[in-house]
């Protein structure tokens, strides 16, 4: 496990070394791993740190309204780039093209918001398993294997890159971060995109972004997952009303995990499965039926793309 205050004193330095005089700019997304990097970078470099919220359109229920809550006294910066996304992503179906698609956009919107503010560095909240994930091609994280090779920043800074989720959030601990964040469950950085299988629409981001609100209500007070969510997997035939439906199969996934590199699901009892199932048709017009995932990490991977 990582010393706390060796790492924290390392990492401030680390950060200050490379960033000299010059602004960094962040992606500041509200989850555990960006949160510690701004807590950190603001220890190393104050007010040369400029943490931006980019709004990709594929966040979870009400996530920039509570974003914006959390960090209303850190100078945030909140870039609406919904329609951006969204035009990058259609017509693509390839699962790493995705990744590699939302990556892209990711960094141009960042160079774009550097040159406004005049940072000519960026940090990012990198961990150890995304590294190994792309660099053993199991995936490409949007912020590794995803990022393109032609970045205009002078250099790209990755405090927490040795580092796995539990110990990141030790370090959140130490820093003094509010429980909600140190505690937060992990959400991809290609957000609700990587939980539709095949092409990327408002409408089915619309659907899956009901279904995972509906998933975390049920099951993250009462059985605590490592992860928890709804993905958007088919279409298949059901009944609403007497009337014949070909909606939109959701599946849902809940593990239980330590760093994420391996993972069990939950033994999830009938009637909560029930439960859940009852609402996200009841409530999703276009959705005709719930599965539930039960397979572990590996062979599976936890997100779905």
């Amino acid at each position: 496990m990582v010393n706390v205050e060796k790492f924290i004193d390392r990492a401030v330095k680390q950060i200050r070394d490379a960033a000299g005089e010059e602004k960094v700019v962040m992606a500041l997304s509200g989850g555990v791993d960006s949160s510690v990097c701004a807590a950190l970078a603001t220890r190393a470099i104050g007010d040369q740190l400029v943490p931006i919220y980019v709004d990709t359109g594929l966040m979870r229920k009400g996530e920039t309204d509570r974003i914006r809550s959390l960090f209303a006294d850190a100078n945030l910066r909140v870039v609406d780039a919904a329609d951006e996304f969204f035009e990058a992503l259609a017509g693509i179906v390839d699962p790493e093209e995705k990744r590699k698609a939302i990556g892209a956009k990711f960094i141009r919107i960042f160079e774009r918001e550097a040159k406004r503010t005049g940072a000519t560095m960026l940090l990012q909240g990198t961990i150890y398993p995304d590294r190994i994930e792309s660099e053993g091609g199991i995936k490409s994280h949007h912020n590794v294997g995803g990022m393109p090779l032609d970045i205009e920043f002078k250099g790209v800074i990755e405090p927490l890159a040795d580092l796995y989720k539990d110990e990141v959030r030790e370090v959140a601990g130490g820093l003094g971060l509010p429980a909600e964040i140190q505690h937060r469950m992990p959400f991809p950085g290609p957000g609700l995109a990587v939980r539709v299988l095949g092409e990327v629409t408002k409408e089915k981001i619309a659907i899956v972004r009901e279904a995972n609100a509906i998933v975390e209500e049920c099951l993250v007070e009462e059985y605590r997952p490592w992860q928890c969510f709804a993905a958007l997997i088919g279409l298949g035939t059901g009944v609403k009303g007497d009337v014949r439906l070909h909606g939109w199969i959701v599946a849902v996934r809940a593990v239980g995990s330590r760093d994420g590199m391996t993972a069990d699901p939950l033994l999830l009892p009938y009637e909560t499965l029930s439960r859940m199932a009852t609402r996200i048709t009841a409530e999703i017009p276009g959705v005709a039926r719930v599965v539930y995932d039960v397979t572990p990490k590996p062979p599976a991977t936890i997100e779905y793309e």
